[in-house]
């Protein structure tokens, strides 16, 4: 039987055609079928259309079908890929951020920690249990990769709802080491090797080494990281040459983007993060921010509007095209899990279960993993410093409570999840602002009594 990929949410053009993309690269895969599957049956089309025009046009060997029936695209499964959103993405995202700051908590963005990330995974995660009830019952063999914010929120609860299903976050933000390191050491990547380990989004630098002399070079990288980020490019100008196509073939990988702040921008928190806590984080204020009580003090807000914006133009003025080229680590995982390659991939989101020993067994945390026959298995991404150790620590009861209220539909867990956040400080401004959410968002919010 061939290989069988369901893609949910694959009416996305971003998603839709990027996988579509990731896939028909891979000779190894070669003679899988790709099912796609959204709600949208109109956006579903368009990628069906594209995906098997291309596929005509360059010969290639995989065979592809869409629904909008998740249950049939389920049946027979291998591997699961979930990448959704629910509404308007922008439109929900704004008051997420907004909302919160009206109030009076200083959150820096809004999607994944904080409040507003809070809320977003209100929205988002009761469809993806819904999902992976179906895996459950349908194909409970099949491995199943999440691309969906709140990345770490979202995985924690869906292995808390259902333990028997095989779910795996991925995220892209990893590949800004791959960026960075080789300018700060002046070394080639191939002789670079690292890891990196925390939760999604807030994870940093754990073990840095040359591959020829086996040289622990992390006390180079902190020597030398601050020089090397204070004179990165303006990230303004940065994103005028990508909105008006100067930026090469591909204008808007966010690794990509993330890695031309200049000056420090977007990076305020980051700096002080190096600085007081040596560590190097593997991403930018916006998403490290979100989970520090002291970060709206240090972040560069400019910046962090500046990436927003810029994100937001480019996905509402992309031109999507089914291009033959690896965009996510995806294809590589399940080449991996289907040659038994054990190869070691460099972030993973899965149940912590001892690898990072300050935090509780069953939250979601991004480490190093084994890739193999028996799937995805988490390794150890090495020592995490007591300081930052106690800033993730800081997130383990906020995760608890938002599975908890998600699983049983709770307002009052809801509220405590809030108000065990580090950057919620205000009692009745924060009872005011969930009423609020409630009352603007009652199509996602209103399972919570």
């Amino acid at each position: 039987m061939p290989t069988r990929i369901v893609l949910i949410g694959a009416g996305s053009a971003q998603f839709g055609f990027d996988m579509l993309g990731d896939f028909f690269q891979s000779e190894l895969l070669e003679g899988s079928h790709v099912v796609l599957h959204d709600i949208n049956p109109d956006a579903l089309e368009r990628v069906r259309k594209a995906g098997e025009a291309f596929i005509e046009e360059h010969g290639i060997a995989f065979s592809l079908s869409a629904t909008t029936d998740r249950k049939s695209a389920l049946l027979g499964a291998d591997y699961c890929v979930i990448a959704i959103e629910v509404g308007d993405r922008f439109e929900l995202w704004e008051q997420d951020r907004a909302i919160p700051l009206q109030y009076g908590m200083r959150q820096v963005f809004g999607e994944n920690g904080g409040p507003g990330g809070l809320f977003h995974s209100l929205r988002v995660t009761p469809p993806i249990l819904a999902i992976c009830e179906d895996v459950r019952r349908i194909c409970p063999d099949a491995i199943v990769f999440n691309y969906s914010n709140p990345m770490s929120r979202i995985c924690t609860t869906v292995h808390r709802a259902h333990p028997d299903v095989r779910f795996v976050g991925l995220c892209h933000e990893i590949a800004s080491l791959q960026q960075h390191l080789p300018a700060i050491l002046d070394q080639p990547m191939s002789n670079i090797e690292f890891r990196a380990g925390g939760l999604n989004h807030f994870s940093v630098l754990t073990e840095c080494r040359l591959k020829d002399s086996g040289e622990d070079v992390y006390p180079l990288v902190r020597e030398k990281a601050a020089d090397y980020f204070h004179d990165l490019p303006d990230l303004g100008t940065l994103m005028k040459t990508l909105l008006d196509g100067q930026a090469g073939s591909t204008p808007g990988s966010e690794p990509a983007l993330r890695a031309g702040a200049g000056a420090w921008a977007e990076r305020g928190l980051f700096r002080v993060l190096l600085e007081k806590f040596g560590v190097l984080p593997i991403t930018t204020d916006s998403h490290l921010g979100e989970y520090v009580q002291w970060a709206h003090d240090v972040a560069d807000h400019r910046g962090i509007l500046d990436f927003y914006t810029y994100y937001k133009k480019w996905t509402n003025r992309a031109d999507p095209a089914i291009k033959l080229q690896q965009s996510e680590r995806l294809v590589s995982i399940i080449e991996g899990i289907e040659t038994n390659e054990g190869y070691e991939e460099t972030a993973v989101n899965v149940p912590n279960r001892g690898l990072i020993p300050q935090l509780p067994d069953w939250i979601v945390v991004e480490v190093p993993g084994i890739i193999d026959a028996s799937g995805v298995r988490g390794r150890s991404p090495g020592p995490i410093p007591t300081g930052f150790a106690g800033l993730l620590m800081n997130q383990a009861a906020v995760h608890d409570l938002t599975a908890e209220a998600i699983i049983s539909g709770s307002k009052d867990l809801v509220l405590q999840a809030l108000l065990v956040d580090p950057v919620v400080d205000k009692l009745e401004e924060a009872e005011e602002m969930l009423d609020t959410m409630l009352s603007l968002q009652p199509d996602y919010l209103g399972y919570l009594s």
